[in-house]
């Protein structure tokens, strides 16, 4: 299939994974575009949900396609994210992600982290064997960008501010911060870079998302492959759900 036939495949697969009455957090980026309008038929079709989008833009679809979308100030505890990925680093019994290329890492952390769990859904292509060949996105204050970007090239990371697209400004973020891409190359140890990354007066937030995810849904040719993190929460979809999408463990 193709990367975009792909990523319909797993929204499909992920909004099997949804239930009545449940709270969800919606993420950013193409592939969880195509879940919300997956979601959005099944909402037409009788599904009660309330959500809490890590996006602007997903929450004005989410609102655009008859979705209940509130803020996290009304809802702020979330049943299940749904949410894509850069990469997926999967192992040691964890799912390790880089996320944050759709320039809202911020918000999407903040969900992820008022959710009991958090489904990844991607197509092949983000599948890794080391994180770090995706650029690393780090979100910083404005003021404090003279400050932090010398002080992650001292890491070796290599920033470089994120323009808008095909222009010379500097993308804001929903939050009104820049963001500093790092050509880092393999990150050998995720956790040490997270926390010198943290240390960083004006860093707000970095896109390594570290033992935050229970299960990823992979995209491949011959259907869709579920991945769990060694965890005791037990993610689940219906026996009749799952035998209508595409299989394959």
């Amino acid at each position: 299939m193709t990367q975009d036939e792909a990523k319909w495949a797993v929204a499909h697969r992920a909004v099997t994974f949804v239930e009545d009455g449940m709270r969800l957090g919606l993420g950013t980026g193409t592939t969880s575009t195509k879940f919300i309008h997956a979601l959005a038929e099944k909402v037409r079709n009788g599904l009660h949900v309330r959500c809490v989008a890590s996006s602007d833009a997903s929450h004005d679809l989410g609102l655009s396609l008859g979705i209940d979308v509130t803020t996290l100030d009304q809802l702020p505890e979330i049943d299940l994210y749904i949410d894509g990925a850069d990469e997926v680093f999967p192992h040691d019994g964890q799912l390790d992600l880089i996320k944050g290329g759709g320039a809202a890492l911020l918000r999407e952390k903040i969900v992820a982290s008022a959710s009991k769990r958090f489904l990844v859904v991607v197509d092949s292509t983000k599948l890794v064997d080391r994180l770090g060949k995706f650029p690393l996105p780090v979100e910083v204050i404005k003021m404090a960008l003279p400050l932090v970007q010398p002080r992650l090239a001292a890491l070796g990371l290599h920033p470089k501010l994120r323009l808008v697209k095909n222009g010379t400004n500097p993308l804001l973020t929903d939050e009104n911060n820049y963001i500093l891409d790092c050509m880092s190359g393999p990150i050998e140890d995720p956790a040490a870079t997270a926390q010198a990354i943290r240390s960083i007066v004006g860093v707000v937030e970095h896109g390594l998302f570290l033992n935050f995810a229970e299960a990823v849904l992979i995209a491949k040719d011959d259907g869709v492959q579920e991945l769990r993190a060694s965890c005791p929460t037990i993610l689940s979809a219906s026996s009749s759900a799952r035998k209508a999408s595409y299989t394959h463990d």
